[in-house]
């Protein structure tokens, strides 16, 4: 929430709501986890609520001393998606919609790195597009390519599971060819090299080879 001035001055978030929003996210979790517990009556006289507080302190009490590693971790676990959740549908409400697509992206990103399923360092490849300045003759098999696109190709080989990347598509230019040439890129399968590769390391492909289609399988 704090880096989205970046795209717009406009997204500014105060200290106080966000704290509404992780409290709201918390009882959401004890709502879920204690579906017995519902919300008590404020009831009048002071007796009345020193008893409350008396049977909620003991329930509370007990709660600790029954909770296990496996408890604490599923809890845990519910916390930080239930904060997630309403952190991203408080800030989805605020934007404009041509940057929608563009949080999403930036935060399921964030979940991926911190799970460790995407490297942070392949991420930034697909934010910045490298381009190679001493990129090799362009095979005349591969002129299908668009001259200004093969800089990008062999700035691509410089992620581990693309360092054979040009050499791999004169090996299989027909197919390449097709697959470049197809209307939606995103959705029909690779060459037989790269068949198997995550739907994450088909963005760095769109990102270098079509660029056009790079919004549509973020969709």
């Amino acid at each position: 929430m704090s880096e989205l001035t970046r795209i717009h001055s406009f997204y500014k978030f105060s200290l106080d709501s966000f704290i509404i929003v992780i409290r709201r996210a918390i009882d959401i979790v004890a709502e879920k986890l204690n579906p017995k517990k519902v919300e008590k009556e404020v009831v009048e006289g002071e007796e009345a609520e020193a008893a409350e507080e008396g049977a909620e302190g003991e329930e509370n009490a007990a709660g600790e001393a029954e909770m296990t590693p496996r408890t604490l971790t599923t809890r845990v676990n519910e916390l930080i998606l239930s904060i997630t959740y309403q952190g991203f549908n408080y800030v989805r409400r605020g934007t404009f919609e041509r940057h929608k697509l563009i949080i999403a992206t930036m935060l399921c990103f964030r979940i991926n790195i911190r799970k460790k399923l995407i490297d942070e360092k392949e991420v930034n490849a697909l934010i910045k597009k490298e381009v190679a300045a001493d990129a090799p003759h362009q095979p005349e098999s591969l002129k299908f390519i668009m001259e200004s696109s093969w800089g990008a190709v062999k700035g691509l080989e410089t992620v581990k599971i693309f360092e054979n990347l040009i050499s791999s598509m004169e090996s299989e230019a027909l197919q390449w060819r097709k697959w470049y040439m197809d209307e939606k890129a995103e959705s029909v399968e690779l060459p037989r090299a790269f068949k198997d590769c995550s739907l994450f390391h088909r963005l760095l492909l769109l990102r270098a080879l079509r660029p056009d289609r790079l919004t549509g399988a973020l969709i």
